[in-house]
């Protein structure tokens, strides 16, 4: 028996004869109870029970918990037909249940009516749908074409509805869709279910079988995806739209009939994709527009549309910030309205989180959004007059209620297959009653929503098929090659490639036959090329055995430099076991210098590999190499230590450290706010070993040039940044051949949407660092793409990116954070509410809203002595080492003085004015012990 039957008879054994007073006093069976009693997992029992509540077989009661009874006991009206909170239950019956997923309307309209864009950017594309439906004397069939996620199986849907509402169609019967994409890697069986089968006509076919056709006589067939039908299932289906017959597989003499209406969807260029001949059969082409290329007023419509259904869905009122609704419409890159719906759904599921206390509303705010979200507001603000429109649509606050009237299709693709409501609500309310404290119940949750939406989304639609973008540039002959290839490799080096393997691989053969065939091919041997390949042997006989494979196949001779490359190509591509990111220990003197540091940091920036050691002056060095050598163990992830420090005894801990524990540690001194979070964003945002960040902090100077010289007689006291051309560098085997090709690409890319001149410089994989650091010399390097990514500190673009439809998107953004990406992190942050929000949280005899001020003063009267403007950063370390003087000063528990300070030092007089007014407001005296490391924050700063 199948686990959905399963379900199904244990709900109607154990719930058909239950009175309406019992169900009224809370009887019903919860998911809980179902999964333990049949002993299946919890989430697939969910996603059971809502298929069996879609198909009308049981009922849901809405309450806390959710309970399951079966319909035959519910023939009476609801006891409440307004849910007031989510704890209070209520019945819904079969018309409420309706109601939800369809509109219902004195005056008979349909979802045309209904439907965003019908005056609009869709007013056409429903004219010919009514004119398709409406045809004498049978209709005419359609063709829908559209991005992933533009709505295809939403228009076809109405295009059902509206047939049923015109009595076209019985409105008894349900719309039949295949997707044609389930069942691509087999033909046979992919027009097995179209077509049906006769007994024997292929292994397996024990008996004869109806295909959907037989099921979708005198109804509506929707196809999707139609391009994944294989040539010869379109001649069989275009000679069934001609003839109105058809044949079962294997049955050379029986032919069926049907009367059949068929809408086919494509995401594909239908004179590319399908067969001209099977495409003439189809009159009527309806074309769907992307989500970014439909007016700003409906693309506000669709976000409130969106918002609408995840309230009647929870319940509760949303209150949406006007920013958040932008962020939600920047950030549709590539999904359109389902990956608008993706985003949706996860900032609800946040806000319901955060909401949970709150029985009638659920407010949703920036804080709510994922970074990538967030984001979608900076991707909007670079598009002022698009901004400018949206906003004129927009309230500050867009409040959406349950009753709204929304329209939910009974079966989508983007809906997830489990109540993530339910999940949260049920989860929060273990970890109360377990005794975790809030921050820890929000914790635990986010982390279930992120792994719950990214699990879905990753096997549905937002899944994009590699082989799409790249039948654009390569022959299928060779993507066929590359997957033999593929295949015969990984089971002779027992190890597998990367994702990328079928770009890489098929660009690299596809340019080295077509110079082959045109008789420009490299033999001009390498010899520092042959002696590295003598390390790789295995990859070296997989690269013999590509050669006699092109030459079977094509006849052509390979020569043994060529050999070479395909060995190293094979080397750069073979997947890595994947190991974490480098760990960061930030240790200094004091209670909470370095706690201090590091909460500043994972404020900004989120990141969870870092760990703050505190040396106060009483505790003993011992005590703290044991505390650091803790730490150690906590954040290495098996990519290595980057130690940050501050002075002493903590600067020799790297080394034994290293030697102990056998873990790469690398020891950067006299540590500040700004290279704490120069490296916390470096190891974030990039894929870097622990030498290259070592080595970028060795050098940082700041997120500016916050300081300045205007009575300097030095020249060298002024640092001057000299201008560098811009490159983007492009990386394949041999520098030739793909490399060119990927060159063209990111041209092509650049030419749309900047003027710029931006060189594109291709290189190959031998001495792939030291020809990208030549290069670095001369140019300032936005990006790498290709093959292989160099260990440069820059984006690198893999090939699937620039192939695929988004590739615009990605290098854009490359190309535009670059302008300021190192102001962009520190500069839009509201630095005194940070300093004062951080005061408040980590300092216990400081008084925030009356030191904030006095800090702040103190900062600018060294600025004004100065006559310098220090940036965000510099002010931000500088506030929070003077709060933990005070504090220090406050608890007599001052630094010892390691050495004199200089009295010529630049600051010496700024620092003590500073001083003197925290002596007149605040009756502390800072001791020369702490006027040392205090000038010691600007030493470093004219060092670097």
């Amino acid at each position: 028996m199948k686990r959905k039957d399963l379900i199904y008879h244990y709900v109607k054994k154990n719930t058909e004869r239950l009175t309406k007073e019992e169900i009224e006093f809370g009887n019903g069976l919860t998911t809980l109870e179902i999964a333990e009693e049949l002993d299946i997992i919890r989430n697939n029992v969910s996603k059971e029970l809502n298929e069996l509540v879609r198909e009308e077989k049981i009922i849901k009661i809405s309450g806390r918990p959710v309970r399951y009874v079966d319909k035959t006991c519910l023939v009476w009206k609801p006891l409440t037909t307004k849910v007031k909170s989510y704890k209070e239950r209520t019945l819904v019956d079969e018309k409420k249940d309706k109601s939800i997923k369809k509109i219902k309307n004195k005056s008979d309209k349909t979802l045309f009516d209904y439907m965003i864009g019908s005056n609009g950017s869709l007013k056409n594309q429903m004219e010919q749908a009514k004119a398709a439906i409406f045809y004498p004397p049978k209709g005419l069939n359609s063709l829908i074409i559209g991005p992933t996620g533009s709505g295809k199986t939403f228009f076809a849907n109405a295009m059902y509805e509206y047939s049923q509402s015109k009595s076209v169609i019985d409105q008894t019967k349900s719309m039949i869709i295949f997707n044609c994409a389930d069942y691509s890697q087999n033909p046979q069986l992919l027009m097995s279910h179209l077509f049906g089968h006769a007994k024997g006509s292929y292994t397996g076919a024990t008996e004869d079988k109806d295909g959907l056709l037989v099921k979708a006589d005198k109804n509506m067939l929707f196809l999707d995806e139609i391009h994944r039908l294989p040539p010869e299932g379109q001649e069989m289906l275009f000679y069934f739209m001609d003839n109105g017959t058809f044949q079962r597989m294997g049955d050379t003499e029986e032919r069926l009939t049907a009367n059949v209406r068929i809408i086919c969807a494509t995401t594909e260029d239908p004179d590319s994709a399908l067969l001209k001949t099977f495409v003439r059969r189809i009159p009527i082409t309806i074309q769907l527009p992307s989500f970014n290329d439909r007016p700003a007023k409906e693309r506000v419509q669709l976000v409130k549309l969106l918002l609408s259904i995840e309230a009647k869905r929870i319940n509760k009122r949303i209150v949406v910030d006007e920013n958040v609704v932008k962020a939600l419409l920047g950030s549709v890159t590539y999904g359109n309205v389902g990956q608008l719906k993706s985003n949706v759904q996860l900032a609800c599921a946040k806000g319901f989180l955060n909401s949970m206390d709150n029985h009638n509303e659920v407010l949703i705010v920036m804080d709510d959004l994922t970074p990538i979200i967030q984001d979608g507001l900076i991707n909007l603000a670079k598009h002022r007059e698009e901004l400018n429109e949206i906003s004129n649509y927009l309230e500050p606050r867009l409040i959406l209620q349950p009753d709204n009237s929304v329209y939910i299709l009974e079966k989508d693709a983007y809906e997830l297959p489990f109540n993530l409501y339910e999940i949260i609500g049920d989860k929060a309310a273990l970890l109360k009653a377990e005794g975790v404290n809030a921050e820890n119940i929000e914790n635990f949750i986010t982390t279930d929503i992120n792994l719950h939406l990214k699990s879905f989304y990753k096997t549905n639609k937002l899944n994009f098929d590699n082989e799409k973008s790249l039948k654009d540039i390569v022959d299928q002959e060779i993507i066929t090659l590359t997957k033999e290839i593929r295949a015969m490799a990984e089971e002779y080096l027992n190890y597998h490639f990367k994702d990328n393997f079928l770009y890489a691989m098929s660009l690299h053969l596809s340019s080295f036959i077509k110079r082959s065939k045109e008789g420009v091919v490299q033999t001009k041997t390498n010899k520092e090329l042959e002696n590295l390949i003598s390390s790789y042997k295995k990859e070296y006989s997989v690269a013999l055995m590509i050669k006699d494979h092109i030459k079977t196949k094509y006849q052509i001779i390979v020569p043994e430099v060529e050999c070479w490359y395909l060995t190293m190509l094979l080397v750069s591509l073979r997947e890595q076991n994947l190991i974490g990111q480098v760990g960061i220990i930030v240790a200094a003197h004091g209670r909470s210098t370095a706690t201090s540091m590091v909460q500043v940091v994972t404020k900004l920036l989120n990141v969870q590999n870092i760990v703050a050691v505190d040396m106060p002056l009483e505790m003993s060095p011992h005590r703290v190499y044991s505390m650091v050598q803790e730490a150690v163990q906590r954040v290495n992830e098996g990519n290595g230590v980057l130690l940050l420090v501050d002075m002493g005894s903590l600067t020799t801990f790297g080394n034994k450290l290293m030697r102990e524990m056998d873990v790469p540690i690398k020891t950067i001194d006299m540590v500040t706010t700004p290279v704490v979070l120069e490296a916390a964003r470096k190891i974030s945002l990039m894929d870097s070993s622990l030498d290259e960040i070592y080595d970028t902090l060795k050098n940082f100077r700041g997120y500016s040039n916050f300081l300045e010289y205007p009575h300097s007689s030095k020249e060298d006291d002024v640092t001057i940044k000299t201008y560098q051309p811009k490159a983007i560098i492009t990386i394949c085997s041999t520098g030739e051949g793909t490399a060119v090709i990927i060159k063209q690409r990111v041209e092509e890319l650049l030419a749309t949407f900047i003027d710029e001149d931006i060189e594109v410089i291709s290189i190959s994989l031998l001495d792939m660092d030291s020809t990208v650091k030549k290069i670095a010399e001369k140019y300032h390097i936005l990006a790498t793409a290709g093959v292989s990514k160099p260990t440069i500190q820059v984006p690198h673009l893999s090939l699937e990116e620039l192939f695929q439809s988004f590739g615009k998107e990605r290098i854009k953004q490359v190309v535009l954070d670059s302008q300021d990406e190192e102001l962009s992190l520190v500069e839009s942050i509201d630095t005194k509410e940070l300093c004062e929000d951080y005061l408040g949280t980590y300092f216990t005899f400081l008084n925030p809203k009356k030191l904030i001020s006095i800090l702040w003063e103190y900062s600018e009267i060294i600025e004004v002595n100065r006559k310098q403007s220090f940036c965000n950063s510099l002010k931000i370390g500088l506030i929070m080492h003077i709060a933990g003087v005070l504090e220090r000063v406050l608890l007599n528990d001052t630094l010892s003085l390691q050495e004199e300070y200089q009295e010529d030092n630049l600051y010496l007089d700024a620092v003590l004015e500073a001083n003197a007014m925290v002596k007149t407001k605040l009756n502390l005296v800072i001791p020369d012990s702490e006027i040392f490391y205090i000038l010691k924050i600007f030493d470093k700063q004219l060092e670097e």
